[in-house]
């Protein structure tokens, strides 16, 4: 088995899994609000979109519809976020926001499917366009790597961020009533690291 079926592998079973763990979150629990449903669902359908994306078969996919179905996910997260408690508009958008990026990337991933799906030459120029400067192509690609990098940073970020928060309070047990509340929060950020960490994955591999 090569490098890279492995790769893809661990891609599809972090978010089978991922998918499994939202659908169980907006379905199941009876306790979610409307808006809280939703992001659930939203997450289910991009970690089953990436689940497949890896793999040859998952280039039959229709593009356009998921590039606008998930920009307009994009959109929702900070465009739903409401003030909370003593929490301002802003402040909520802003921790809505690794959720907005990582549908943008899933837009953008996308978008350089359907943008780039042109029979290539042998020397990487688009036959379609063979009557263009080369050096068209070569800003468009540098631009692409610029928007692909700055996504990739964020999503990085993130999911480190998600991922190692919770560590200093893992070595202590305290005995309190909202223990079960701490647990669940510490899984909830688990899931949000890897699915951030797997889409920073999934932007780097070629598309």
């Amino acid at each position: 088995m090569r490098a890279t079926e492995v790769v893809h592998y661990m891609l599809t079973t972090l978010f089978a899994a991922a998918a499994a763990h939202a659908l169980r979150q907006g379905v199941l629990t009876r306790t979610r609000a409307g808006r809280s449903r939703v992001d659930h669902l939203l997450h289910a359908a991009m970690a089953l979109v990436m689940a497949v994306m890896p793999w040859g078969w998952g280039g039959a996919l229709p593009e356009l519809p998921l590039s606008v179905f998930f920009a307009a996910a994009a959109l929702w997260f900070p465009l739903t976020a409401v003030k909370c408690g003593q929490e301002r508009q802003l402040s909520a958008a802003a921790r809505r926001l690794p959720y907005a990026v990582g549908m943008a990337a899933m837009t953008w991933m996308s978008y350089r499917s359907t943008g780039h799906a042109h029979q290539t030459m042998a020397e990487g120029v688009p036959t379609a366009h063979q009557t263009m400067p080369l050096g068209h192509f070569t800003g468009e690609s540098k631009a692409a790597d610029v928007v692909t990098g700055l996504l990739t940073l964020y999503l990085l970020t993130c999911s480190l961020r998600s991922l190692t928060r919770d560590m200093p309070a893992l070595r202590t047990t305290p005995e309190t009533a909202d223990n079960s509340t701490s647990l669940r929060s510490v899984y909830n950020r688990f899931w949000d690291g890897a699915t951030a960490m797997g889409t920073a994955v999934m932007l780097l591999m070629p598309h």
